[in-house]
């Protein structure tokens, strides 16, 4: 019996028939197909086949041998899913016409990685998706799925937690029985907004987790009769959600980003690090803030609570979470990702930004104590920071002027995601909203 013969036995024998063959498209968006158990060799050799042209961000052709999408099934990521019985899924890498296919989100980090390990270094990454709960209104439209959540201060709300606890906890021993270790669930800052973390891991793992994440969010929504939402900002005078990435580099058992002096958060190379992705930030915008949505989070503006925890300027500071870029002992979190972006390609842009400032020893500066979002013009203009793109275009824009990040996501899918995203930007620029009739419809 070869290794695949055994695989398939031992999962047959766990009551596993199905194999849901998942990859992930230019968004973001899990994708996939059901594969009988028994093909399982097929998936693990050669991939389950897709058209090609079928799936966002591929650019490929309608006809010939790059038609064929296949993903190939990596085996580490086998996993039975709780909520659909007999089914386990399988992560796969695009593969095209034989060749690991180059704007394939998963390969493009592991390019980002492989650099990483030319190094002997790797890294490690902690995220956490922020969520909301929502309920479709009859007449069109979203709103809070638990009517109740009310409060000015949501945040941490013990009241709401508790009455979305039943979906909660499907989500959370889902999420367990997968292995991952979840350490907090919390209600967030707007109303109908949660937060679920988990243990910080390899950064491809990390990926692929998250993207079980949002597998296992959407089967318990739809079980309690919600729907689960990871639009940036669904309501105007509100926090939007942000999807943060605890960050730390590391040689061995080594963390490369330990402060070698008393005082100090990151290491000389820690800083170089930050330093790119500060260098960087208006092209990694793109990737972390893909949708049209996101510069409503990314921008100065009242909340009902007070705040936006959402950062507008290019900064970095001690525990600051008014900064693009908060750094903690041996590790920093990147506060720019929403939860739309795709981790996959995200992660890659970060880690060229990051080396990009290591091997140029970029500084990043002095460190931000200032709470950005009470400072009036006259204090921002003295600490004069740079801001981050206000709109998509712009975003799209500074990625394409960006040869690093851009080299980074590869010739293909760097044409196809500027190309998309600059549709999605003209097809918003085209509509004409409620509040611009309720504006100018009678006003001249």
């Amino acid at each position: 019996m070869n290794d695949a013969d055994a695989l398939r036995q031992r999962l047959h024998d766990a009551g596993v028939h199905t194999l849901l063959v998942q990859f992930a498209d230019v968004h973001g968006t899990p994708k996939g197909k059901l594969v009988p158990l028994a093909h399982l060799a097929t998936v693990l050799e050669a991939g389950a086949g897709f058209a090609g042209p079928s799936i966002w961000g591929t650019g490929l052709a309608r006809t010939g041998p790059r038609s064929e999408y296949l993903a190939r099934g990596d085996a580490a990521t086998l996993q039975p899913l709780p909520w659909q019985p007999g089914v386990a899924r399988i992560v796969g890498d695009g593969v095209v016409d034989g060749r690991p296919f180059d704007a394939c989100p998963r390969q493009v980090l592991r390019r980002a990685l492989a650099r990483l390990a030319e190094r002997g270094w790797r890294l490690e990454v902690g995220i956490e998706p922020e969520f909301f709960l929502l309920k479709r209104l009859p007449g069109g439209g979203y709103a809070p799925l638990d009517d109740h959540d009310r409060l000015d201060k949501p945040s941490y709300d013990l009241k709401s937690l508790a009455r979305a606890q039943p979906l909660l906890h499907d989500l959370r021993t889902w999420l367990e029985a997968c292995g991952l270790d979840v350490t907090q669930v919390d209600h967030e800052d707007a109303h109908g907004q949660y937060e679920l973390n988990f243990t910080h891991a390899d950064a491809l793992v990390a990926a692929d987790r998250l993207m079980l994440f949002k597998l296992a969010a959407q089967a318990a929504a739809e079980k309690h009769g919600a729907v689960f939402s990871l639009m940036p900002k669904p309501f105007a005078d509100q926090p939007g959600s942000g999807m943060h990435f605890h960050v730390s580099l590391w040689a061995g058992d080594h963390c490369l980003f330990d402060a070698e002096r008393a005082g100090d958060d990151l290491s000389p190379l820690g800083r170089h690090f930050v330093a790119g992705v500060l260098a960087h930030a208006p092209a990694l915008c793109a990737l972390a803030a893909p949708t049209v949505n996101s510069y409503k989070r990314l921008a100065v503006y009242d909340s009902i609570t007070g705040t936006t925890w959402a950062p507008v300027w290019v900064a970095h500071g001690p525990n600051n979470r008014t900064a693009l870029v908060r750094t903690l002992r041996g590790r920093f979190e990147w506060r720019l990702p929403d939860a739309s972006a795709n981790p996959y390609l995200a992660l890659a842009g970060l880690i060229a930004a990051g080396l990009d400032g290591v091997d140029r020893a970029l500084d990043p500066g002095p460190a931000c104590h200032d709470d950005l979002y009470a400072l009036d013009t006259v204090g921002h203009a003295a600490l004069a920071l740079p801001r981050l793109p206000t709109d998509l275009a712009r975003a799209v824009d500074a990625l394409e002027a960006d040869g690093v990040v851009g080299a980074a996501l590869g010739e293909t899918l760097a044409h196809e995601f500027a190309r998309l995203k600059r549709a999605e930007w003209q097809a918003y620029a085209q509509q004409v909203t409620p509040w611009e009739l309720a504006r100018y419809a009678e006003r001249f």
